[in-house]
């Protein structure tokens, strides 16, 4: 969808007489993409002393239109390009309003601005790549909507280097937007729309036929496919979601199955404790009289692991009876609530599917519940800009210790594994929880330091809430050096193997949760 370059000089031959000369009363930011100039009419030519000249630079569906009313004021955060605009044209006269003659361009040019200076507010209807930009005085650019942070100029694409900041602005390469533009006239399209209608046309219908049928028909068809992108999007965020949920329901009821094995596990340490003298180094298994069968005869085969003593490998049978024994304690709970995420998942997603659906109330109903985070919002490029250039990104976030150490906590499985084999010291603490999959987490430490007890809780806390056991009242971490932290061969991104290091049983903290998150990890989002 777009409006050719004919239907813009028509649509714009129509605002143009209305709104111009006139007083903008006020600048109304509309993250991510539109701004609204409500204005004061110097010369009204339709009755209204009042009006709203609206730029949307939807990659979809960029548009303009004027309406004879004014909303009310819309209060919220807005980016660096909003707040630049509002300073420099809130107050100012609209002086001229053109549609740029062979290009997808409308520009409308300003005086008596704040700073004393001329200053222009173009916007340009290049689908996908709209955007809005003001000018100064020669046509230098003071801001563009999507200004590139941090990137090199050699690795600007050629929109972005055209649009940097302090250049003269230019039109993109002839046929680089261009395209066939054979279609009906915007005014024929006016008229079968409104002709659908059984109503004779009214207020902004009949004195601004052009601009009400790109506000309404035109409005409504952007915000339909921008539905269809936000359902997509959220379709796939909750089938990630449910595949997951699913995959720990399968891993919990294996730990289950396993769990109910307990009882044989310690009877195996208890025959391998009394027959020590029957058992050698090297074995890899071995068949010992069994004391625990009704028959007088039978014999049990016990798995070894040929690198350890025979007592090593009795109390080795204990050490996994205890662990299976504190899994049945909780397993139950766990299969329980991660049952529920992918059956509120599945609901969730059927929801969707339904033609009517709101994708953003589904998607609130998705974070009450806990499965989805809240995403940032959709001014959250423009702010990074305004805090500074823009880094590469980690393949991890960082969050603050109790005494100052950094914490980092892979985003990936893939992540996981730079994190830990390539970006961690051999003398940080690697952490991971115990029964679930998860990120991997590092404290750094510094050369021969020995890690703060108060700041290892905080590492496992962050260790459990990056996991499928978020929310639990305990856990069990996995800690370790990272130099006892190896891959093995062809083994899954994310998956490693330990050669020492300890397990730590946790009782999760609320308040030390809630103060490692405040920072939400924004050192390292970037």
């Amino acid at each position: 969808m777009r409006l050719t370059i004919a239907q813009i000089a028509q649509l714009v031959g129509e605002i143009a007489p209305v709104c111009v000369p006139s007083r903008v009363e006020r600048v109304q930011a509309e993250p991510p993409r539109e701004i609204a100039l409500q204005l004061e009419f110097l010369s009204p030519v339709l009755g209204s002393r009042h009006g709203e000249l609206v730029l949307c630079a939807d990659g979809a569906l960029p548009r303009v239109w004027l309406t004879l009313r004014t909303g009310p004021r819309r209060d919220g955060p807005i980016g660096p390009f909003f707040q630049q605009v509002l300073r420099e044209l809130e107050g100012a006269q609209l002086e001229r309003l053109e549609a740029m003659p062979q290009e997808r361009v409308v520009t409308a040019h300003f005086a008596g601005t704040s700073s004393g200076e001329p200053r222009s507010l173009r916007l340009e209807l290049f689908t996908p790549h709209a955007t809005l930009v003001l000018l100064g005085r020669a046509e230098r650019i003071l801001a563009v909507l999507d200004e590139p942070t941090g990137e090199p100029d050699s690795a600007r694409t050629p929109s972005q280097a055209r649009l940097a900041v302090g250049a003269t602005w230019q039109a993109p390469a002839r046929g680089q937007w261009q395209g066939a533009d054979s279609a009906p006239s915007l005014q024929e399209l006016a008229r079968q729309a409104l002709g659908a209608t059984s109503e004779p046309p009214v207020g902004a219908a009949a004195q601004l036929p052009l601009s009400h049928y790109v506000a309404s028909v035109l409005g409504e068809a952007a915000r339909q496919a921008q539905r269809a992108r936000d359902a997509a999007d959220l379709s796939r965020r909750l089938s990630r979601r449910a595949e997951r949920a699913r995959s720990l329901v399968r891993g919990l009821e294996q730990r289950k199955d396993a769990s109910g094995g307990a009882a044989r596990v310690r009877e195996d340490g208890e025959i391998l404790l009394a027959h020590l003298h029957l058992v050698q180094r090297g074995q890899t298994q071995v068949e010992l009289p069994d004391p625990f069968s009704d028959s007088l005869t039978a014999v049990r085969q016990i798995e070894l692991d040929a690198r350890l003593s025979p007592k090593a490998n009795a109390q080795r049978c204990f050490e996994r009876y205890k662990k299976l024994e504190r899994a049945a304690a909780h397993v139950d709970a766990e299969l329980a609530k991660a049952r529920q995420a992918a059956e509120i998942s599945e609901r969730l997603l059927a929801l969707l599917a339904e033609p009517a659906s709101d994708p953003r109330a589904i998607e609130a109903q998705a974070m009450q519940a806990g499965l989805l985070e809240e995403r940032p919002a959709h001014f959250a490029r423009e702010r990074a800009a305004k805090d500074g250039p823009k880094a590469a990104r980690l393949p991890y976030r960082v969050f603050r210790a109790t005494r100052g150490s950094e914490i980092w906590v892979g985003r990936s499985a893939a992540d996981n594994d730079q994190l830990t084999l390539k970006l961690a010291r051999g003398n940080d603490l690697w952490l991971h929880t115990a029964d679930a999959p998860g990120s991997h987490v590092v404290l750094r430490l510094g050369k021969a330091a020995e890690p703060d007890p108060e700041e290892v809780l905080d590492a496992a806390h962050l260790a459990v809430h990056f996991s499928p056991l978020r929310g639990a009242s305990k856990a069990r971490v996995h800690v370790a050096r990272r130099k006892q932290v190896h891959k093995p061969r062809g083994a899954k991104p994310g998956l490693v193997a330990l050669s020492g290091g300890k397990e730590l049983s946790l009782r999760l903290e609320a308040g030390r949760l809630e103060r490692l998150l405040k920072g939400d990890g924004t050192e390292g989002e970037r």
